[in-house]
């Protein structure tokens, strides 16, 4: 696992952490991430890709002309942020507002943090592959799925030029999931009743 200190790590109290059979779901489900990297100058960079999570792999691509990726230094630490459904959750909802009027407002959410090394890979047959495996990842479901051998040959060779691979070596993941678990049964019911009425789906923002 990664060696980054405590501070710097994603805060999950214990009623927050993410089951860890969900995770994986979570990060194919949402399938993209926010690639965090720090260049040579100490500035940070953030680009919003589709990413793919394979066995220790994190990957992805960048457009070329993002000056991002001239900026990774190969081996330095990534961070990818996954994130899934968030809302605001009004105090107003809770039973016990009625009760003793001691609650505040709070954000539902779930988030997923990767860290690992990253490394950029310009390589035509790397990034066919890639794209090819992206492509299927969310065409397969589809009941006429669209394949990349489906276009030209030529035109996915002109296509694959203006954009850049990159991949996360996966040393640690921090998973978190506060869907107002340290609430009670009538008031998580509450919550869900006023995402409902909100014309919110409550599936992914409460916990069961």
């Amino acid at each position: 696992m990664s060696s980054t200190p405590a501070a710097a790590s994603l805060y999950v109290p214990r009623f927050n952490v993410m089951d860890p059979d969900d995770v994986r779901p979570f990060v194919a489900a949402a399938a993209t991430a926010q690639l965090v990297t720090v260049g040579e100058d100490g500035v940070p960079d953030a680009t919003f890709l589709p990413v793919l999570w394979e066995g220790d792999r994190l990957v992805g691509h960048l457009a070329r002309a993002n000056p991002h990726w001239r900026r990774i230094v190969a081996g330095s630490p990534a961070l990818a942020i996954v994130t899934g459904p968030d809302t605001y959750v009004s105090p107003s909802w809770y039973a016990t507002k009625a009760e003793h009027g001691r609650v505040v407002p709070t954000w539902n959410y779930s988030v997923v943090h990767l860290r690992g090394q990253v490394t950029v890979h310009d390589d035509a047959a790397r990034m066919r592959d890639l794209v090819t495996r992206l492509t299927d990842r969310h065409e397969q479901p589809r009941a006429a799925p669209w394949a990349v051998h489906d276009a030209p040959a030529d035109y996915i060779d002109k296509n694959l030029r203006p954009i850049v691979g990159v991949e996360v070596v996966v040393t640690s993941v921090e998973a978190k999931a506060k869907l107002s678990q340290n609430r009670s049964d009538e008031d998580r019911a509450g919550v869900a009743a006023g995402l409902a009425e909100d014309g919110r789906e409550p599936d992914g923002l409460v916990a069961p």
